[in-house]
């Protein structure tokens, strides 16, 4: 009875267990679910399904061991029985072709994906974890695939950060299906499976558990982190492409904390305190002077620490003169120079004729050298030295990979406001769509890119179109120019655009899942909508969204608000003419757009010569704003020469033609010294054209109103001839004139030292220019004063020369301005309550602008050099509202690299085995910290894809076996094997001669369906290879710097990508160096604080040797001299900090001529008091202002205020900020303190009188009129 129940349990156990094989059939012995390829797939036509077999594993066919042992090597072994065949290996390959090319970087990430596919295609437990749902006769048309959601995660987690370099994007943007950032574990695998990515012949639906499902057990093989090697001796990961191999996150430096004192700003605290105490010492000072004086009942009034009173020229001992040795040698100096000049004042007033033709003939063999005159408007010769870091750098990079290209931009918008939102067919959020990525906007702007794309230009009787000059990186493959344009997403075609799939009462897929796809992945050669588009552009390049749209948020493309179209265009290095056919079809662009109107669309644009271009127009448009500006300043000179002494004699007293004379003295300085150095080749700039006539024409202008006023005010002494009172009166004066104009020559020179070429130039024309000014000034210009002086006592009338007035009486009387600087100005100014304020508004002004000269900007907004009614400054607007991305920038490896050898790569590269401190990883971290770095993305790396290209499991490294030569990954021909054998040994890197050997075959590769990593299109010019490629010189590795919109962004960017290089440096070995087309520009503010320091210094001490030499050894009236321009140029800062004037290489000349210009303000009155010999110092300085200031006043500063007010009605925007403002500056500063501060400065610390010079006078003067003069 116990045996029957037994035997009963029994059968009833065998019955339900072969129940459950017949039911669930996973709990079944292991066996498969097919093998073999049947049936031709619907959805991927060029694929089959596969065959169904539930039998037990078949053993291989021996023609698949070498692709089991390449693609599964963890299925190879015993007698490989599996559920797959040869053909279905080689169907996996080639759907894995392009996963493992981007992937196989990160060797734990592609055994994970291998792993997901071997197990499923081939395992010998398929049953255990794939259940075939349909099936279409023997074909398997859908399965179930069981995966543990402990792998899935970890194949993710491997792979999510693997970079693909030539696209600067995540490897998983173009396998996923989406940006990488909506990419997660389970999402991936969905999309590797299902039949809309073009590649799967059937669905495969994934389902993720951990746990056994419906009597399946979840495939969990072993699975690799990033981080760890593999058991066939792959490193880890790369921290490149596995965050968790990198550490913690680099963290920028913290910001330096601003300078404050109790929360103010420490410079202006500073000069507060530093400004209240002077004014509490010099108050005291004063008070206690004034107190002394009252208190010893002196006489009359004596400045601060006045020495004893000099002797009077009407003393009566004045042998009792004391001299020094100084005083002695500086009297003898003073005494030489004015014999030396009243002898020649003389001869040029007795000779005129000879004199006045030698000086025409210098002038002329001078101003001959014009016809060699060459003006440079290349911005890279202005603004960078030949020696530069920068230009030597760019000097490189053209030398070795070809110049920047050219490039042409477009920046559309709408006026439409017509958002909306598209529903994916196959579900998923709503996504907005902005007004400007509608369908007929973008139809409209596909017709304006078409229209441009047919443009026709002329050069030299030749057709020029843009094929004929654009950047076609593929050719003679592929001749499509380059066109950066969302358009390209759809093949620049209108049908394209418009392609859709649907049923009519559905889309399923259209431009918007297009665009979507593309923006996500765009170097995928298709999307995986329906639709199966290609997003690479018609060129064989990828449209980065980033560089193709602009004004979105994060990258949410879809919210862009512009579209950015950029044509590139070949540039040139000494090719005349190619290049001049580029600017040919840049020309017709230009002309085009300018009449492009469509109501829909907002359109900035720019070409490369655009820039140019507008600042000559600038130059053209302000040539009557300059004349005018001229005009009024020569008819003033004409005019105020003249001292009218009455009504009747207007005619004889004027002094038009003198005047007239002046001037062109003036301007023939000029002309001269442009023609002696167009003569050495010295090549002209628009800032020495612009800027020189003025600085030479203030100059030159205050010498003849010191000259010509100094005659009206002199009365002719006894038995003096003509010849001889122009003598004496210019031994007098001409070493002042002397003084200042060799002074600034000095300085000028000296201030060619400066590496920034605008102010090297400028310096070396103006020193030149003012030197000879001086020189016809005392010649031609004396000569021609003797002949209108003998003109005016002949009673003839100006211009009218021939014709003879009758015969009045002449009564000499002083001009109003010299009355008025002598009656009423003077006096006043010097007055003993008016000096102690003036000294404490001057020094005032002093303290606040050194507060505020930290405070100044640096660099130059390139909007100002632009016209107010000028296309670009719209296209500056829309650039920095709406761009993302910045320039690009190359980090270059100068030639003398061994990439062949295995030190030499990893120093570079950035994958499996490199160095962590190597080229590529460096960029890869800095790109981390963007914001602080300003590198945007990952860097492309052509030896990276190249390792990746060569590998010999992927199909894109091949030659024809008979010849040898390179066999492309499409062409079909059994005769093309492997580049390398799939051995140990052959997936190694390639080092020595096979690195070179495949290396130009990988660079002469176009990208294509079958392989994705040749690098014809991405790094055809990043290396630059040895004659008959026997090795690598100079190569590069590009990315790109994050936006930027002010100079002190650029400037940054160059700081920062030089630091960044000279960390590669150091850690090769060897030298790197960053460049981008911009750094030539914005090199020079990187040290223009310093140079400016330096000029601005050397031209001071060069002032100061002149001065105290040429004023008789006075050392403490050239620091006099010194200090008061000092000032002047301190104040200048103030200015710049308080109208927004920023500090460049304009600014900076302007600074360099306002010494030139404080000279003349300063010196002339200094000379004056020196040599004066009244009673005590505020005399002096009352005698020197009277006599000086009112020529000064007149010469300067009233002929320039009328022509800087003209410059403010300029249209150009350089013009209203750097010249109007900055000459209104150096004319009113100049004036304030040559005339107001620096005549009280003398009263309280002048030089005491020289002794020597005071027993001269009285020795030469002694009995004769001339005593009484002197006693003004």
């Amino acid at each position: 009875m116990a045996l029957s129940a037994g035997s009963g349990f029994l059968s009833s156990l065998l019955l339900l267990i072969c129940l459950s094989e017949a039911l669930l059939p996973g709990v079944g012995a292991q066996h498969c679910v097919w093998h073999g390829e049947c049936g031709q797939s619907i959805k991927v036509p060029e694929k089959k399904y596969n065959c169904r077999y539930t039998g037990p594993p078949v053993p291989l066919e021996p023609d698949g061991y070498q692709l089991l042992t390449e693609l599964c090597p963890g299925l190879d072994y015993d007698n490989r029985s599996l559920c797959c065949d040869a053909a279905q290996l080689r169907t996996l390959k080639g759907s894995l072709e392009l996963p493992l090319q981007f992937l196989s970087r990160c060797p734990a990430c592609f055994f994970n994906l291998m792993t997901l596919f071997c197990e499923l295609t081939c395992s010998p437990r398929q049953s255990l974890f794939v259940n075939a749902t349909k099936f279409n006769a023997s074909n398997v048309v859908e399965v179930q695939y069981y995966i543990g959601q402990t792998f899935t995660n970890a194949m993710y987690n491997a792979c999510k950060d693997v970079q693909a370099p030539s696209s600067n994007v995540p490897a998983l943007s173009l396998l996923c299906g989406k940006d990488a950032k909506a990419c997660n574990a389970t999402n991936w695998i969905q999309y590797m499976f299902s039949t809309d990515n073009g590649q799967t012949p059937f669905p495969i639906i994934p389902i993720f558990s951990d746990d056994p499902v419906s009597g399946f057990t979840p495939m969990d093989n072993q699975t690799f982190g990033c981080t760890e090697g593999l058991e066939d001796g792959s490193g880890p990961c790369s921290c490149q492409d596995c965050s968790k191999a990198c550490g913690p996150k680099p963290q920028p430096p913290p910001l330096p904390p601003p300078w404050t004192i109790l929360g103010m700003d420490a410079m202006v605290v500073i000069m507060w305190i530093a400004y209240v105490a002077f004014l509490l010492v010099f108050a005291g000072a004063v008070v206690g002077v004034w107190c002394y004086r009252k208190r010893t009942i002196m006489s009359e009034y004596g400045p601060i620490l006045d020495s004893n009173n000099p002797l009077s020229l009407n003393g009566d001992d004045p042998g009792q003169a004391n001299a020094s040795c100084c005083e002695t040698l500086g009297e003898r100096f003073e005494s030489a120079l004015r014999s030396l000049f009243s002898s020649w004042g003389s001869f040029c007033v007795r000779r005129p004729l000879p004199v006045i033709l030698g000086s025409l003939a210098l002038v002329a063999a001078s101003s001959a050298g014009l016809v060699y005159m060459r003006i440079t408007t290349d911005p890279v010769e202005l603004w960078s030295a030949a020696s530069s870091q920068a230009r030597q750098e760019k000097d490189y990079f053209d030398s070795h990979f070809g110049p920047f290209f050219r490039s042409t931009q477009l920046i559309i918008t709408t006026t439409l406001n017509d958002p909306f939102m598209y529903s994916p067919y196959l579900g998923g959020s709503d996504v907005p769509f902005t007004s400007v990525l509608g369908k007929e906007v973008l139809h409209q702007v596909l017709d304006l890119q078409l229209a441009i794309e047919g443009l026709v230009a002329t050069y030299e009787g030749e057709d020029v179109t843009l094929k004929d000059v654009c950047l076609a990186p593929l050719a003679p493959y592929n001749n499509n120019c380059t066109i950066l344009s969302v358009l390209n997403y759809f093949q620049n075609s209108h049908a394209m655009l418009d392609h859709e799939i649907g049923d009519g009462f559905w889309v399923y897929a259209d431009f918007h899942s297009h665009f979507l796809y593309c923006v996500s992945a765009p170097a995928s050669l298709n999307d995986t909508t329906m639709l199966h588009d290609p997003c690479l552009g018609t060129f064989g390049g990828p449209v980065f969204p980033w560089l193709a749209l602009g004004g979105y948020d994060e990258t949410n493309y879809n919210n862009a608000t512009a579209l950015v179209i950029t044509f590139p265009l070949n540039n040139y290095l000494n090719d005349s003419v190619r290049e001049g056919k580029a600017l040919a079809w840049e020309k017709e662009f230009i002309g085009f757009m300018k009449n492009f109107s469509n109501p829909n669309l907002t359109v900035a644009f720019s070409a490369e010569r655009s820039v140019e271009d507008e600042i000559n127009r600038e130059s053209d448009s302000d040539i009557s704003t300059i004349v005018i500006s001229y005009a009024i300043m020569f008819l003033y000179i004409s005019l105020a020469l003249g001292h009218i002494q009455s009504f009747r004699r207007i005619l004889v007293d004027s002094k038009i033609s003198l005047g007239i004379a002046g001037i062109l003295i003036v301007l023939t300085s000029v002309s001269s010294s442009l023609g002696i150095f167009s003569y050495a080749g010295v090549p002209l700039t628009l800032i020495v054209i612009e800027v020189i006539p003025f600085l030479v024409l203030a100059v030159g202008v205050d010498n003849i109103f010191i000259i010509v006023q100094t005659y009206q005010r002199d009365e002719r002494m006894p038995q003096e001839e003509l010849h001889q009172q122009i003598g004496r009166i210019l031994g007098d004066i001409a070493p002042s004139l002397f003084l200042s104009s060799f002074s600034e020559t000095v300085a000028f020179f000296l201030g060619a030292l400066s590496s920034m070429p605008a102010v090297r130039t400028f310096s070396l024309f103006a020193g030149l220019a003012v030197f000879i000014d001086f020189l016809l000034q005392i010649s031609c210009f004396v000569s021609l004063l003797g002949l209108d002086a003998r003109r005016q006592e002949g009673n003839r009338p100006d211009i009218f020369c021939c014709a003879k007035l009758p015969a009045t009486q002449e009564t000499r009387t002083e001009g109003f301005l010299f009355r008025f600087f002598k009656k009423a100005y003077a006096p006043f100014v010097l007055k003993e309550w008016v000096r102690p304020v003036v000294v404490a508004v001057f020094v005032g002004m002093l303290s606040f602008s050194i507060a505020t000269v930290n405070k100044v900007e640096i660099g130059l907004d390139q909007k100002l050099s632009m016209p107010d009614d000028s296309y670009v400054l719209q296209y500056f607007e829309k650039l920095s509202q709406f761009l993302h991305t910045g320039a690009p920038v190359y980090f270059v490896v100068e030639d003398g690299l061994n990439y062949s050898s295995p030190d030499g790569q990893n120093a570079v590269c950035g994958g499996v085995g490199c160095n962590n401190d190597s080229l590529v990883q460096q960029v890869y971290s800095a790109s981390l910290i963007s914001n602080y770095t300003t590198i945007a993305y990952t860097p492309s790396s052509w030896l990276d894809d190249y390792f990746d290209w060569v590998k010999p499991q992927s199909t894109c490294c091949r030659y024809y076996n008979s010849s040898g030569e390179f066999c492309n990954a499409s062409v079909v021909n059994p005769s093309c094997v492997s580049c390398r054998p799939l051995t140990p040994s052959g997936k190694q890197r390639p080092e020595g001669e096979d690195f070179m050997h495949f290396l130009p075959m990988f660079l002469s590769d176009n990208p294509n369906a079958k392989c994705g990593k040749g690098g014809h299109a991405a790094y055809a010019t990043a290396v630059d290879l040895y004659p008959n490629n026997t090795g690598v010189g100079a190569t590069y590795f590009m990315t790109y710097h994050t936006i930027l919109k002010e100079s002190a962004d650029y400037i940054d960017a160059l700081r920062m990508a030089r630091v960044l290089a000279g960390n590669i440096s150091q850690a090769m070995g060897h030298r790197v160096f960053a460049y981008s087309v911009f750094y030539v520009f914005y090199e020079q503010y990187l040290t223009i604080a310093h140079d400016t320091a330096l000029n601005l210094g050397v031209s001071l001490a060069a002032i100061f040797v002149v001065t105290a030499v040429l004023l008789g050894f006075e050392l403490w009236s050239a620091l006099l001299v010194c200090v008061t321009i000092a000032m002047i140029l301190v104040n200048m800062f103030g200015v710049m900090w308080l109208w927004g004037i920023s500090l460049n290489a304009v600014s900076l000349v302007n600074l360099v001529m306002s010494v030139g210009i404080s000279v003349e303000f300063c010196s002339h009155i200094v000379r004056a008091f020196s040599v004066s010999v009244k009673k005590n110092r505020v005399e002096r300085a009352q005698e020197a202002l009277a006599h000086m200031g009112s020529s000064v006043f007149s010469g300067i500063t009233l002929t320039k205020f009328g022509g800087i007010l003209i410059l403010a009605l300029s249209k150009s925007q350089i013009f209203q900020v750097f010249y109007f403002r900055m000459y209104l500056a150096i004319v009113l500063l100049g004036a304030a303190h040559g005339l107001v501060f620096l005549p009280v400065l003398l009263s309280y610390v002048g030089p005491s009188v020289n002794r020597a010079k005071v027993f001269a006078a009285n020795q030469r003067f002694s009995g004769t009129e001339r005593e009484r003069l002197l006693n003004y």
